[in-house]
């Protein structure tokens, strides 16, 4: 079944590489494309994307979303895996392709136990705050938080290209974490010197988030080649 997926789009830096490292170990392997960080820079990035066919008007095309994302529910910890089943953004809803989904579920669940389906809510900021967090998925049923997921779904559901989602946790809900927006540039990218200001201003915090990402980076090399082994 994986080999029906054609694109893995990954958040570029620590999340791109840890995908590629995972399919380092792969004979056969997808077009692994970085894109960048927040709604607004992903959405201009797909309607840049050339019309060769690969996805625009290709019935048959799959992509697969994957990378990182921050828990809004104690049931879900950090190194937590989790699929999709949709996603909501300023109160408008897409869902992942169901199939797809769920053939996804079933490759993974006889090597992940754990493995969840989850509603996914889209912001347009870094969700920095854990009782914002908390508050969130209570209010809007949502299970986990990204920034990127909304955005994928409506361009690709529009044009007919069949996608799912795959994440890990990497930040859970009962901590605050430092306020990463102001690291990330209009275009997506991640500035090198606004991100270390903000982590040394909040060490501890900085300190756990990390701690945190790196374990989710793990789970996520991880499970992408056990996704796509042979």
């Amino acid at each position: 079944m994986t080999n029906d997926i054609q694109v893995i789009l990954v958040p570029q830096g620590a999340e791109y590489k840890a995908v590629c490292r995972g399919l380092s170990r792969v004979t056969s392997t997808p077009t692994v494309i970085p894109i960048p960080v927040g709604i607004k820079p992903l959405t201009t990035y797909l309607h840049e994307l050339p019309e060769d066919g690969r996805f625009v008007n290709h019935p048959q095309a799959r992509v697969l979303l994957m990378g990182l994302c921050g828990s809004l529910s104690p049931s879900y910890p950090v190194g937590k895996v989790v699929l999709y089943e949709n996603c909501v953004y300023q109160g408008k809803f897409q869902a992942c392709e169901a199939r797809f989904t769920t053939q996804l579920y079933s490759a993974l669940k006889t090597h992940n136990s754990a493995l969840n389906l989850v509603k996914g809510l889209t912001s347009d900021r870094v969700v920095c705050s854990a009782a914002e967090k908390r508050q969130l998925g209570e209010t809007l049923g949502a299970d986990v938080v990204d920034m990127e997921g909304f955005a994928a779904l409506e361009f690709f559901n529009q044009v007919g290209v069949s996608v799912a989602m795959l994440r890990v946790v990497s930040d859970d809900c009962h901590h605050d974490i430092p306020d990463l927006t102001s690291a990330i540039s209009p275009d997506g990218s991640l500035r090198s010197l606004p991100l270390a200001i903000t982590l040394l201003r909040k060490p501890i915090a900085a300190s756990r988030l990390i701690r945190g990402s790196l374990q989710a980076l793990k789970v996520l090399e991880e499970v992408t080649g056990v996704l796509f082994s042979d």
